[in-house]
């Protein structure tokens, strides 16, 4: 059994992202999804990320911290897009961290320290096609994290959809989330 903590999207809380963390709960995890919106869930990117945006990117990432005190050290830190930046900030700077699974998006490691820690096992997934993955470095990020960590791995989708692991989203893919849940589900077995 692992531990994990996901962070959800610019949308929100919302119900796609309880689903997958309630299928890795079917897969024998223990999975905690934390609300870094106080409760909001937007129906369109532009205002999430407006909400975001009006409380701070630090806010997020400090709400991020915040909802990991008190977990233990060994902690699986995940996260879907926006959530990427609490979870890629959290799993390159607490001690002990398991493993780091990132969604539609990933930052050049320099944002967080000196690069990725040994030891801590990372999958990074996206679409080919998608837009925010591709165009704005997310990619270029992954592809570096991949050629300069032992134990990184890049999941590239074919498509155009940015948040295409959410069911509750017009831009969910059912192939692509499935074969995303199967590699998690493995990952995650592998690392207990």
């Amino acid at each position: 059994m692992a531990e994990v903590l996901l962070f959800h999207h610019a949308h929100g809380l919302t119900s796609g992202v309880r689903d997958f963390a309630e299928q890795l709960v079917d897969a024998g995890h223990v999975v905690h999804t934390p609300d870094l919106y106080d409760g909001r869930v937007y129906d369109t990117l532009t205002e999430g990320l407006g909400y975001a945006e009006s409380v701070g990117f630090g806010e997020i990432l400090e709400r991020g911290a915040t909802a990991a005190d008190g977990l233990p050290d060994e902690i699986v830190l995940a996260g879907f897009s926006l959530g990427v930046l609490p979870a890629q900030q959290l799993a390159q700077t607490r001690p002990g961290v398991r493993g780091a699974l990132l969604f539609h998006s990933c930052v050049p490691t320099s944002e967080f320290g000196d690069g990725w820690p040994a030891g801590v096992p990372v999958q990074v997934h996206g679409m080919d096609g998608d837009p925010f993955f591709v165009d704005e470095g997310d990619l270029d990020a992954a592809r570096e994290l991949v050629a300069s960590t032992a134990d990184a791995e890049l999941f590239l989708y074919p498509g155009t959809e940015h948040l295409f692991a959410d069911s509750s989203l017009p831009s969910y893919d059912e192939e692509a989330a499935r074969l995303l849940t199967e590699r998690v589900v493995r990952f995650l077995h592998d690392i207990r």
